[in-house]
């Protein structure tokens, strides 16, 4: 069935996501009319597959690496020998979590009038869109093809996770090559884990595993993990953890090939040749493909509209989040990084406020992305943390000279008193003003260390002040007195 004329609306928003879903409920707290359009569940990826359920996951695997160090502390014998692990429970716990935090969603969304249409949208022009809806009850049991006009409209779809092109990964089971998703829902811990790609995803999900009891390796093509602009020094300190943890690294690796093994627990070979070592082959109960994400735009029709895009899908946006064709915006994953929740929800409160302000408003009025650019933090939650704040080392602005200070994480008292000392921090400060330049940590609650500093940068606070700030004893933040007693280095650029 397909409606015969479109149903107009002041606003249309495609995707529930972390920007999708406030500004449904702002826009009709204006009185305006909304229809939000979501293909697969309210709340969009953070809630469903991402921030939430993963840090969930996280929280089960740090229990389990503390009960398996009681001995440590003098309370009982150590090893993961004595650690049970029920993993459809940690599973249902990460699914009770996810519905509690999808259910405020679509509370909030009822409550303020939204209209929401379970469906897959593509544009049939610049403000026109079409939406394929599965069959169900509401429908009387049949598809339908309902269509709709707006004002104006908001794109929030979001990224999915992408399927690296490994020669023989069509031959291994379906349910033995997992993503970022399908990985949350397995009833067992995998017996040996091989993630392909060293990013966030694969150091997360490395981890855990490994804490769970199931061996882990990562395969990653780069000389280091995570990203070639990370601080080496810090990459290498994280990697000396891992490795630590038991966690297998095969660095700098090519020619990654799958195929079948004769082992009916570990049916899967993983054949890769790391840096200028032989080649190895590593038999695995399964995989995880952990090599990036990709926009979910390809079923958009964003063409029809005229909507530009880049080369790998991301949506073109300008600082105020509008594409090249006038009252259509995209906000979140989908217009490209960085692809972090708060950015995402930042990118509401940019539309947010602009609203407010009428056409006739200088320029300089309108809020944009380039404010928040010196101050995007970041959290890769693997235990201990890693959280940085402002440029990486790479982008500071040249003709400056700075100064770096780092200590490891043995130097504060709080670390040393809860046994967990494993990680370092760096700050970094422009020679001449004292501004504090940038913060990085690897620590227990590194993000929320992370968060005093960047406050002080936001408030153009020096780096002197950090240093004879009165920090309360002992807490992790008073680590901050203690850093600038560390290595340093001055550095130009």
């Amino acid at each position: 069935m397909s409606s015969p004329t479109p149903k107009h609306y002041n606003a249309l928003i495609l995707g529930s996501g972390q920007s999708g879903t406030p500004l449904a409920t702002h826009l009709s707290s204006l009185s305006l009319s909304v229809c939000l359009i979501e293909r697969s569940h309210i709340a969009g990826c953070c809630v469903n597959e991402g921030c939430t359920p993963t840090k969930t996951m996280v929280a089960s695997g740090r229990v389990a690496y503390f009960v398996g160090r009681a001995g440590e502390y003098g309370d009982g014998d150590s090893g993961n020998s004595g650690v049970r692990i029920d993993m459809k429970k940690i599973r249902q716990r990460k699914r009770d979590i996810v519905e509690s935090f999808r259910g405020g969603s679509e509370r909030r969304l009822e409550g303020k009038g939204v209209d929401v249409l379970m469906g897959e949208a593509r544009f049939e022009g610049e403000k026109e869109v079409r939406v394929s809806v599965a069959a169900n009850a509401e429908t009387g049991g049949l598809a339908e093809e309902r269509r709709f006009t707006a004002d104006t409209i908001y794109i929030n779809v979001g990224c999915r996770p992408s399927r690296a092109d490994i020669p023989g990964l069509e031959e291994v089971q379906k349910e033995r090559v997992l993503d970022s998703t399908s990985i949350q829902e397995l009833d067992e811990v995998p017996r040996h884990l091989v993630v392909v790609g060293g990013g966030v995803v694969g150091l997360e999900f490395g981890q855990l595993v490994r804490r769970l009891g199931g061996r882990v390796s990562i395969v990653h093509r780069g000389e280091r993990l995570l990203s070639r602009g990370d601080d080496a020094e810090m990459v290498e300190c994280m990697q000396d953890i891992l490795k630590e943890d038991g966690v297998e690294l095969y660095l700098n690796a090519s020619g990654t090939t799958v195929s079948k093994s004769s082992d009916p627990e570990l049916p899967i070979s993983v054949s890769t040749t790391p840096g200028t070592k032989p080649s190895v082959e590593i038999h695995a109960s399964h995989i995880l493909l952990a090599t990036g994400r990709i926009p979910n735009t390809d079923s958009l029709k964003l063409s029809t509209a005229g909507i530009q895009t880049t080369p790998s899908g991301h949506i073109i946006v300008s600082p105020t989040l509008e594409t090249n064709i006038p009252g259509i915006y995209a906000l979140g994953d989908v217009k490209g990084g960085p692809a972090f929740t708060h950015i995402s929800y930042d990118d509401f409160r940019i539309i947010r406020d602009n609203l407010s302000l009428p056409p006739s408003a200088p320029k300089d009025a309108f809020r944009t992305t380039h404010s928040r650019t010196p101050y995007i933090p970041s959290v890769i939650y693997t235990d201990p943390q890693y959280a940085h704040i402002g440029p990486r080392l790479s982008l500071l602005p040249s003709n400056r000279t700075y100064i770096s200070y780092s200590m490891p994480c043995s130097w504060i008292a709080r670390g040393l008193e809860t046994d967990e000392t494993r990680g370092m921090w760096k700050i970094v400060v422009d020679k001449e003003t004292e501004e504090i330049v940038s913060f990085s940590a690897i620590s227990t609650e590194a993000g929320e260390v992370m968060s005093v500093v960047q406050m002080a940068m936001l408030g153009g606070v020096k780096g002197s002040v950090l240093r004879e700030a009165i920090w309360a004893h002992p807490s992790w933040a008073e680590g901050l007195n203690n850093i600038w007693g560390g290595e340093k280095r001055e550095f130009g650029r």
